[in-house]
């Protein structure tokens, strides 16, 4: 990698860019957002300069999407023409399927690889970014074929996420929208599902003074913005739909055993899941 354009410098793009950079990055690195997120990327040192869509990717030979999955959509409707053949574009969506469906109609000079930090904070913006937010988190790769992961530039992709400290796991699209739906989107949608409870049940408010601080922790997702994640409940929509089906059952089937010995065996399966968590 010689030159990288990240385009949309939000927290996943500054924060890939400040990691680079500390792994030993030299080249340009070109943002391209709205005007705000550039002066703030570039106060935090995550950029060198903005750039509009057509000279960072003339000049890039990774092209880095860390949109909303909407504007990746968009942006990859009119990248074609101006990539280099030698160039590889790359995204941080956190679904996978329409994008790369359409990466695969309309990206034809260059190659595209998908991709997905599992990464993020509630806090959005490069003011938020950290150049540590991807050590230890794994970092999906999906493409299309196995020997879309053998040619020198994503040879290179891979080489610089090891060298951020990540680890790259490599899915086809439909899996990973599988798997998260079930890993990410259904925490998303249940903690949002909680704290919208407790907000219409708990009356009056100051009763909130009551709360302990497993509420604070089963909420802290409650904090995110409905503007990011409209598009990702958008785009795997069905997978979503069949886990919270799932989990909506186990509620149900919570509920009808509170006075039996099952639910001891559900809280045994949790704690066994909650500490793999907490080792991985």
């Amino acid at each position: 990698m010689k030159t990288l354009a990240i385009v949309g410098t939000g927290l996943i793009g500054a924060s890939f860019g400040l990691a680079v950079r500390k792994a030993g990055f030299r080249g340009p690195i070109l943002g391209v957002s709205s005007p705000p997120a550039l002066a703030d990327a570039l106060e935090a040192g995550a950029i060198d300069r903005g750039a509009v869509l057509a000279e960072a990717a003339a000049q890039a030979d990774l092209i880095f999407l860390a949109q909303p999955i909407g504007r990746i959509l968009d942006t990859i409707r009119h990248l074609d023409p101006l990539v280099r053949p030698d160039a590889l574009v790359t995204d941080a969506g956190s679904t996978k399927c329409q994008i790369s469906d359409l990466a695969l109609q309309e990206i034809t000079r260059c190659q595209f690889l998908g991709g997905h930090p599992m990464a993020g904070k509630e806090r959005r913006g490069a003011k938020a970014a950290d150049a540590n937010l991807f050590l230890g988190c794994t970092w999906v790769l999906t493409p299309e074929e196995p020997r879309a992961l053998e040619t020198d530039q994503a040879r290179d992709l891979v080489d610089w996420v090891r060298r951020i400290g990540a680890r790259p796991l490599v899915l086809d699209p439909e899996e990973h929208d599988r798997v998260v739906a079930l890993t990410s989107h259904l925490a998303q949608l249940a903690s949002t599902a909680l704290a919208s409870t407790v907000a219409e049940h708990l009356t009056p408010p100051d009763r909130l003074a009551v709360a302990g601080p497993g509420l604070r922790d089963m909420t802290r997702l409650g904090l995110s913005s409905y503007d990011l994640w409209r598009d990702i409940v958008a785009t795997n929509s069905d997978a979503i739909g069949q886990v919270l089906g799932r989990y909506i059952q186990k509620l149900e089937y919570l509920r009808d055993n509170l006075r039996t010995r099952q639910l001891e065996e559900e809280f045994r399966s949790a704690a066994a899941l909650a500490a793999k968590l907490r080792h991985c």
